[in-house]
C-alpha cells in the first residue's frame, strides 16, 4: 500500500512563500515579473532564498547548499509554501543531501515540476503531497496568466483539494517571446481520449517522464512495489519530446520489473511537441503515436488499467498543478478526473 500522505496546510492571502532554486536559476527580471504576479494576482508575499539569487555555475557546484535551502524553507515557521523558480536537468544530485526527518517534521506545500519532480518523488516516498508549478514558466508566460492556469493554481495555493480537473477550452505548446511580449498562438482543444471503462481511484505517482526514467535507472529513490499497488501513474513528456517508442520501451521495462502492473490507472499529459533546441521534428500525429505506444504496452502488462490521454498537466499550456501523493479518481463513464 502507498504510504500515508499528509497534505500540507493551504496558504492564505498574505502568506509568505519561499522562492528557491533547487534546479537552475532564472534572471532577476523574470524572477521579479513572476514575484509581482504572486503578489498582485494571488496576494502572496514571496521571500527570495539564497539559491534563487545565485547563478548556474554556483548552483551546479553546490548541490548540498541547494538541499539545505529547501530544508531551511520547510523549517522556517514564517513560511507557508515553497516554490521553485524553474526546472533544469540535474536535481537528482540534490536528493542525497536532503534530511527527510527535517522535511516530514515540517510539512510545507511545495510547488515545482519538470526537474523538480525529483524532489516531488522524494517527498512522495516520505508521505508529503506536492504540487506541479514553478515561477517559470507557470507564472511568467503571456501578457497575462491564463485564466485556466490561474484557476487551478489558486486551488493549489488556497484549497484543500483541486477537485474536478476540467478540460481547457484551448491549448498551446508555442514558445513565448519575452522580447516582444506578443501573445502566443492557441489551438482549440480536441479533447481527451479515454481507455477502459472501470472507475478507479488511487494515489498519484510519477511526473515528468525523463525524471521518472532517471529514478528507474538509479533505483535509489523508488518506492517498494507494494507501495505502488492501486496507484495512478501520471506521466508527461516535457519539451524533450521523446520518441514514442522510447516511452514504450521504458513502460515495457517497468512491466518486466513488475511495476507497471501495480497501477490501477494512467494519466498522460498533453505532449509538448515544440522546442527551439529540439534535434528532430516531431510528426503532426506525435500525440497519436505516443498514445498508441503506451496502449500497446498496457495491453500486454496491465490490460485492465483505465487510462486518459491529453490531460492538462505538464509542459504544454494551460496546465493544472497536479499534486503527487493526492488521491485521484478516473471516471471514464463521466469522462471526469477528480483530485482530492
Amino acid at each position: 500500500m502507498p504510504p500515508q500522505f499528509t497534505t500540507p496546510p493551504p496558504l492564505e492571502p498574505g502568506s509568505r512563500i519561499a522562492v528557491v532554486a533547487p534546479s537552475r536559476p532564472i534572471d532577476e527580471s523574470r524572477r521579479n515579473r513572476a514575484c509581482q504576479r504572486l503578489r498582485e494576482t494571488f496576494g502572496l508575499e514571496p521571500v527570495i532564498f539564497e539559491t534563487a539569487r545565485r547563478d548556474w555555475e554556483w548552483l551546479r557546484d553546490n548541490s548540498r547548499a541547494r538541499a539545505e535551502d529547501i530544508v531551511d524553507a520547510f523549517e522556517d515557521p514564517s513560511i507557508d509554501g515553497v516554490i521553485a523558480v524553474t526546472g533544469g536537468d540535474d536535481q537528482i544530485r540534490v536528493l542525497k543531501h536532503l534530511d527527510p526527518e527535517r522535511l516530514t517534521a515540517n510539512p510545507t506545500r511545495f510547488y515545482g515540476f519538470s526537474d523538480n519532480d525529483n524532489l516531488r518523488l522524494f517527498l512522495w516516498n516520505h508521505g508529503i503531497v506536492s504540487y506541479g508549478a514553478t515561477l517559470h514558466p507557470t507564472l511568467i508566460l503571456d501578457p497575462e496568466i491564463h485564466p485556466y492556469t490561474e484557476r487551478y493554481l489558486r486551488r493549489a495555493f488556497f484549497d484543500d483539494a483541486l477537485g474536478v480537473v476540467e478540460p481547457a477550452p484551448e491549448w498551446t505548446d508555442r514558445w513565448f517571446d519575452f522580447d516582444t511580449g506578443e501573445p502566443r498562438e492557441w489551438y482549440e482543444n480536441p479533447g481527451r481520449t479515454w481507455h477502459g471503462d472501470e472507475r478507479v481511484s488511487g494515489t498519484l505517482w510519477g511526473g515528468c517522464f525523463s525524471i521518472v526514467k532517471w529514478h528507474l535507472q538509479t533505483d535509489r529513490y523508488l518506492p517498494t512495489p507494494d507501495e505502488l499497488d492501486g496507484a495512478i501513474l501520471a506521466l508527461e513528456t516535457s519539451e524533450d519530446v521523446p520518441l514514442p517508442r522510447e516511452v514504450g520501451y521504458t513502460l515495457r521495462s517497468m512491466g518486466e520489473r513488475g511495476l507497471l502492473q501495480r497501477f490501477d490507472g494512467l494519466v498522460m499529459g498533453r505532449p509538448q511537441t515544440y522546442s527551439p533546441e529540439l534535434e528532430w521534428e516531431p510528426p503532426a500525429d506525435y500525440g497519436e503515436q505516443l498514445r498508441e505506444a503506451v496502449l500497446s504496452v498496457l495491453s500486454e502488462y496491465n490490460p485492465e488499467a483505465t487510462a486518459v490521454f491529453d490531460v492538462e498537466f505538464g509542459h504544454a499550456d494551460p496546465s493544472v498543478p497536479l499534486p503527487l501523493g493526492a488521491k485521484a479518481t478516473l471516471d471514464p463513464t463521466a469522462e471526469e478526473i477528480h483530485v482530492e
